[in-house]
């Protein structure tokens, strides 16, 4: 919810859609390319909430995004440490630490 507060009250949208808070646009057009890796990210999910650079952005990723709502869903409050374990331990093995974080391949797998 907060997340689609901040996208309205900085320029952006934010809508209901099957159940998930969708926000795009505003500050996240600026932030969300500064974090991550390789140049940014296009769309996080937070909860059930997803946040986006830009309406485009959310229609292209919302399948991906979805897997994430259900993983916040099946590990709770536990998924953000689970997740940054998860690419922790990606790294530890010589990978990368989101390309082969656990729950980004799930992801893929399932949206492929």
């Amino acid at each position: 919810m907060t997340g689609a507060l901040v996208a309205v009250a900085t320029g952006g949208s934010a809508r209901w859609r099957n159940g998930i808070i969708e926000a795009s646009g505003g500050i996240f057009r600026w932030l969300l390319p500064r974090i991550g890796p390789q140049g940014g990210i296009v769309a996080i999910t937070i909860g059930h909430a997803v946040v986006a650079t830009d309406r485009r952005s959310l229609d292209r990723t919302r399948d991906h995004e979805r897997v994430h709502v259900r993983q916040f869903e099946r590990w709770g409050p536990f998924f953000p440490a689970l997740y940054g374990v998860a690419s922790l331990l990606a790294i530890l093995r010589g990978g990368d630490g989101y390309l082969d974080n656990h729950f980004e391949r799930e992801a893929r797998r399932l949206t492929s």
